[in-house]
């Protein structure tokens, strides 16, 4: 973006391009240094020419930036959401097993996974914009073809496909606000972001169980191929370039494969990486049982599925903008991410004892209460874990949101099929899978990252 308009630390608008920051021992980017082909002395995200912009102009652009952006980061929600009420239907259209259809969650997580690991390189040496531009006219492609599969196993490669393009709206969105913000700055955006993208959980199962009462589950992926064209062409009109020409990176695969391995080398960084990724298993296990427990455990319709889930997505919602409208800057960034996995973990115990029947049949309110708990405890993890993250690798931003977003959606792609591996009567797997992964993630914290030891990344990113 091109303004030297510097912005408060509550103002959302996108245009800061802020100083200083802490990451890897030797990564660019602190206080008093410089990223690859930064001049000495320059703002990141500005350059020295850049033209100055009337305040008022650069809040307008800004705010569009931000709504860009959280288009950007609902598209993944959207996708899987709208869908979720129809698995039940795609079941018995495509004849095939719950299991089966299970693995369409799992093709999309897989391929959001893997798409990212090319699009993060990609938009640290070519800029956000083209490799964006690619990513979601690919997705519209894909997201219509899965309107057409005629059978489960080309319905699985069309939403593996669909992941894939879609991969690059995730990476891109989080390493723009990279390019834009520093430290608490950054988790206050993202918390802003959630406020925005925390809308598409809430709404698209609603949007997906109307869809169903005037057509079947593929008007649903149609809708979803109209999303992406509006998407598309807001990204054209309203995002601009946040990566200067002279901060990408040159080279190839092999450069890319170097900065990847330099990043992972950081055990911060990778120990912040892999909470994000256990803390999104807890997530996806929710995603992907929550239809077959709400409708056919507890007999409720396809109409309360959709008005629980968008009551878990508010509860997370909430949580999120407490977490950065009252929580940023007077709490470390730390101890509000350790206490959002400790009830995340103990929400996953409780629904475990719940549903091995410890205090009897706990019945639909019992364990819906459960499940809001461990959904609002996300929005505590998810800004502050992101920008703990991406905060110590100011020098490859997209790579960087490359690595995360790849660890998340492998480790929810791993956690979709198991919650449904003793079957569709029991919600047990679903609770012992999210207790591991809120076990797993707190071990993170603790063993790799360190944040209360001694010159283990206590400071904030």
């Amino acid at each position: 973006m091109k303004t030297n308009t510097p912005t408060s630390a509550t103002d959302p608008s996108g245009t800061a391009g802020a100083t200083g920051g802490t990451g890897p021992a030797g990564a660019p980017g602190g206080t008093g240094r410089t990223v690859p082909g930064q001049r000495p002395g320059t703002r990141r995200g500005t350059g020295p020419a850049a033209p100055a912009v009337a305040p008022a102009t650069a809040r307008r652009a800004g705010l569009l930036v931000t709504l860009v952006l959280g288009g950007l980061t609902a598209l993944p929600p959207l996708s899987m959401d709208m869908y979720l009420p129809a698995l039940p239907a795609v079941t018995e259209s495509l004849s095939a097993p719950a299991a089966t259809l299970q693995l369409t969650l799992t093709a999309c997580l897989l391929g959001m996974a893997l798409g990212q690991l090319v699009v993060g390189p990609m938009s640290d040496r070519w800029g956000r914009r083209r490799p964006l531009l690619a990513g979601m006219a690919v997705y519209v492609v894909a997201t219509a073809l899965c309107a057409l599969a005629p059978s489960a196993g080309l319905l699985i490669g069309f939403r593996l496909l669909q992941g894939l393009a879609g991969a690059a709206g995730i990476v891109i969105a989080r390493a723009v606000v990279r390019d834009l913000y520093e430290g608490e700055e950054m988790a206050r955006f993202f918390s802003t972001l959630m406020l925005i993208s925390g809308v598409a959980p809430v709404i698209a199962p609603v949007i997906g169980a109307q869809v169903l009462r005037f057509t079947d589950w593929r008007g649903i992926f149609a809708v979803l191929a109209v999303v992406g064209v509006l998407l598309t062409l807001v990204v054209v009109r309203w995002l601009p370039e946040t990566l200067p020409a002279e901060q990408r990176h040159g080279g190839g695969v092999g450069t890319a494969l170097r900065t990847m391995r330099g990043l992972l080398a950081d055990r911060t960084f990778t120990g912040y990486v892999l909470v994000g990724g256990f803390a999104f298993a807890a997530l996806f296990a929710y995603i992907s049982a929550s239809p077959f427990v709400v409708q056919d455990i507890y007999g409720a319709s396809a109409q309360t599925f959709s008005l629980l889930f968008a009551v878990n997505s508010i509860g997370l919602t909430a949580v999120a903008q407490l977490n950065g409208r009252v929580l940023v800057g007077r709490v470390d960034l730390d101890t509000a991410l350790a206490v959002g996995l400790a009830v995340l973990t103990l929400s996953a115990l409780a629904l475990l004892l719940m549903t091995a029947g410890v205090f009897g049949e706990p019945g639909l309110f019992g364990v819906s209460a459960g499940l809001f708990a461990l959904m609002a405890s996300l929005g505590l993890v998810s800004p502050n874990i992101t920008a703990r993250a991406l905060g110590r690798a100011p020098h490859a931003a997209g790579t960087a949101s490359a690595l995360m977003g790849t660890a998340s959606f492998l480790t929810g792609a791993l956690a979709a099929p198991l919650v449904g591996i003793a079957g569709e009567k029991t919600a047990v797997p679903m609770a012992v899978v999210q207790l591991g992964c809120g076990l797993a993630a707190v071990g993170c914290l603790l063993v790799l990252c360190r944040p209360w030891g001694r010159g283990a990344g206590a400071r904030q990113p």
